[in-house]
């Protein structure tokens, strides 16, 4: 058991989780006061010890339905789950519900009584006989072959496939009208559905189980390190914003908004404890003369610490709009970490949103009204970042004091267009400093249409933030 814990260890921190060894010590002492044989303890006392954030969980579970999966000889993929087809075997071998529900005669089960024993076990909920059912189907349907490098989504989609789960829930559905129109009854719409949710409920369970079973056969093929590997996803705070798919951008919706909290708890724990200044050497002269002229309690100057004013131009075009949209709301989300935060936006157009946001409750309304309200296309749609800093130069130039820090957000994608850089140059002539963040790999800026080096001359400093860490990481370092 310590070997698999602390290659479970190592798979976590693998895939990003901050696991320490101090945590790993607290994991093994946990298990030695559980019953092991109890997994469902296992998991959440490991998760309790082992896991700090609610958005890693989806990695941890992974991670332990990979090594902790049942294994054993009869999770093979090879020819000892045959047995598992043959109505002769021992009831220890198949679950003895399963057994009953077939003839007598050592024949392998049809797919007829494959059926009807799915309907009774989804009929009366029996999670037992499911879990036979589930063995039995990945044994028949999932066609598994040993050493073949194939992901499990290719064998649950043949065992689900060979089930026709659609089709057996419709039969439960008619059977249940049938019954009622029995008794001379009717079901009710409200009844329908509330008998579909809960057989719905039931055949969840039964893909859960199904692909339970496979991961274990996998296991048992490959090791449970290279399955780990080829299941492994990136945390929330590591997905590219440019590549996240829509099920990776909810995930990443979900983990900005604790982001934002324990970041601006950091800001302002970091404010209240500056850095002491200088020795201040007159006040420490005047203090030691109470020891005799030995400075022993040096004295320093306290700056005073001035919050940065934020100005964001961030770049809404398809390709960074997902970027843009984050930045945005966490800077807002922290806005009472800086002195003032105003907003522009634009395509080849630039308009201000600073209102916006000032007039909605939360800062996911304000970026769902700048998407129908902004007024950001000047021609053709298609980024122009030279046509938009000129007008933002035009409009609001005057107003960019010295307290101001300037974000430009976007992949400096100019579409072969004038660069008009000579706009940032003043910028910086004028603003306390100016900071380019570039969702792409730094390997990319300046190829094609890319003329960030253009830009990044006349700026403090340009910052790959390809993910949450990395403009986390930004945004502490800018306050």
């Amino acid at each position: 058991m310590l070997d698999v814990l602390v290659g479970f260890v190592a798979e976590l921190r693998r895939a990003g989780l901050p696991v320490s060894v101090s945590e790993e010590a607290d994991a093994a002492e946990a298990l030695a006061h559980l019953p092991l044989e109890d997994r469902q303890a296992v998991k959440f006392a490991l998760g309790a010890t082992l896991v700090k954030s609610a958005n890693h969980w989806r990695a941890f579970d992974t991670a332990f339905e990979v090594y902790f999966s049942m294994r054993g000889p009869q999770f093979s993929p090879l020819g000892e789950d045959r047995g598992a087809l043959d109505k002769s075997v021992e009831p220890d071998e198949l679950d003895e519900n399963l057994s009953s529900g077939a003839e007598s005669g050592g024949e392998p089960v049809t797919a007829e009584e494959m059926t009807a024993m799915l309907l009774r076990a989804l009929r009366a909920g029996d999670r037992a006989l499911l879990s036979a059912i589930a063995r039995l189907a990945v044994a028949r349907y999932a066609a598994m072959e040993p050493g073949r490098p194939v992901g499990g989504t290719y064998y649950l989609y043949r065992t689900l496939r060979n089930l026709n789960l659609e089709g057996v829930l419709t039969q439960l559905i008619d059977e249940a009208r049938a019954e009622a129109a029995g008794g001379a009854l009717c079901l009710t719409a409200l009844e329908e559905r509330l008998l579909a949710d809960e057989y719905n409920a039931r055949i969840a369970q039964l893909t859960e189980q199904i692909e339970a079973e496979i991961r274990r056969r996998l296991v048992a093929d490959r090791g449970a390190e290279v399955l780990a590997r080829s299941l492994r996803k990136p945390l929330p705070e590591d997905i590219e914003f440019m590549h996240a798919t829509r099920e990776e951008l909810v995930a990443m919706r979900k983990a900005i908004a604790p982001l934002t909290r324990k970041l601006a708890t950091r800001l302002s724990r970091k404010r209240r404890h500056l850095h002491r200044g200088s020795l201040d050497f007159r006040s420490t002269m005047r203090h030691s003369l109470s020891y005799g002229g030995v400075p022993v309690e040096p004295r320093y100057k306290h700056p005073h610490q001035t919050k940065p004013e934020i100005w964001v131009i961030a770049d809404v075009s398809g390709s960074v709009a997902a970027f843009a949209r984050f930045t945005l709301q966490l800077v807002h989300a922290i806005a009472s970490q800086f002195s003032r935060v105003r907003s522009f936006v634009f395509i080849d157009g630039i308009d201000e949103v600073t209102g916006i946001f000032e007039r909605c409750e939360t800062v996911s309304e304000a970026i769902a009204k700048v998407n129908l309200e902004a007024d950001v296309v000047w021609a053709d749609g298609h980024s122009d970042y030279g046509h938009a800093l000129s007008v933002f130069f035009e409009r609001w130039g005057d107003e960019i004091g010295p307290k101001a820090s300037i974000l430009v957000l976007g992949d400096a994608r100019n579409n072969y267009h004038a660069s008009q850089a000579w706009v940032l140059r003043e910028i910086q002539h004028r603003a306390r400093r100016v900071f380019w963040l570039n969702p792409e790999p730094r390997a990319y800026w300046g190829s094609g249409d890319s003329i960030l080096e253009q830009y990044a001359q006349h700026c403090d400093a340009a910052y790959e933030c390809r993910n949450l860490r990395q403009l986390e990481a930004f945004v502490e370092h800018l306050s």
